[in-house]
């Protein structure tokens, strides 16, 4: 008995010693330590260029921001549907015809941005010479339209807006020969022919060869025009009352070299039927009134068809 209580008292000092030469605050696991090194020299992320604006949403927030005056025509304009069916995008050089009031322009600077340029194509001072309403103060005013349409221009757009440049129809510049993506003729045509037909100048032929030869291969030619139902007489489809035939619009544009490359029926209005004795200007926005009848009951009536029938066509400059 006296060996055996031996053997446990020496066990048991063996323990002691065992558990006493563990340090108290050593975990039983020892997780190594991180490279600090390491991190410091570990890359820094770098930042990504930020991605560029879809066009659709581009086109979008530019129309969303125009005035309610603006986009109170966008029901029977259209601008979103049109100039996707054109392939207008931004960074583009496109032409503008007879840009008037600036509609179309207050859309195009922003859509276009600062990559792209916006020529505006006014009619020749001779055309402008044959309407009734011009003025000897307008005429006398007129030849510095080039200058005044930048100036205008300024106004409508600020930051990203395309830059601009002007000429007039039948006087293309060569330095503008082959520069363009596509030229727009949207409710031009009608003047241009009603006075070429009259005899005055070859208006209609100056403006289709310029498009031509603004344009780079490829380019294309947009055309959205009162239209006139092919049934209807010639003589009163001729321009003078805003209506053109598409048959007519289609043959001018293949005789100057363009390729007739689709339609849409984007901005059509079956309501408008006009008879002989109408003109385009009776409907939205104008609203001319004949002489007999009450005013504004035909203002009413017109309001009600909205504005005009229009074909929508697109044409493309053939490639070499």
């Amino acid at each position: 008995m006296e060996g055996l209580e031996m053997k446990h008292v020496l066990f048991m000092l063996f323990l002691v010693l065992l558990v006493g030469c563990q340090p108290a605050d050593q975990p039983a696991e020892v997780t190594e330590a991180p490279d600090e090194t390491a991190q410091e020299q570990a890359p820094e992320p770098v930042a990504s260029e930020p991605e560029p604006e879809p066009e659709e949403n581009r086109l979008a927030r530019v129309l969303e921001q125009q005035s309610e005056e603006v986009q109170a025509r966008f029901r029977f304009r259209n601008p979103y549907e049109t100039l996707n069916f054109f392939g207008i995008e931004p960074g583009m050089t496109v032409v503008e015809a007879l840009p008037g009031g600036g509609w179309y322009t207050r859309i195009l600077l922003p859509y276009l941005g600062e990559e792209g340029k916006l020529i505006a194509a006014n009619y020749p001072v001779s055309l402008f010479q044959q309407f009734p309403w011009a003025s000897e103060e307008f005429l006398e005013n007129l030849p510095a339209w080039p200058d005044t349409f930048a100036e205008n221009a300024q106004a409508m757009c600020a930051g990203d807006c395309a830059s601009v440049g002007a000429f007039w129809l039948g006087e293309l510049p060569e330095d503008m020969r082959g520069q363009a993506d596509a030229v727009l003729f949207i409710r031009v045509l009608q003047n241009l022919a009603r006075f070429q037909n009259e005899g005055v100048d070859d208006f209609l032929d100056q403006a289709f060869s310029d498009a031509y030869a603004v344009l780079k291969p490829g380019g294309v030619l947009g055309v959205v025009q009162h239209e006139a139902r092919e049934d209807m007489p010639d003589d009163w489809a001729s321009g003078a009352h805003g209506y053109l035939k598409k048959s007519f619009v289609i043959a001018q544009a293949e005789a100057a070299g363009f390729e007739f490359s689709g339609e849409s029926a984007i901005n059509e209005n079956p309501d408008d039927q006009p008879t002989v004795d109408k003109v385009v200007w009776r409907l939205p926005p104008t609203l001319m009134v004949h002489e007999n009848g009450d005013p504004d009951e035909q203002r009413a009536r017109h309001e009600v068809i909205g504005e005009s029938h229009r074909m929508t066509l697109k044409f493309v400059k053939p490639e070499p």
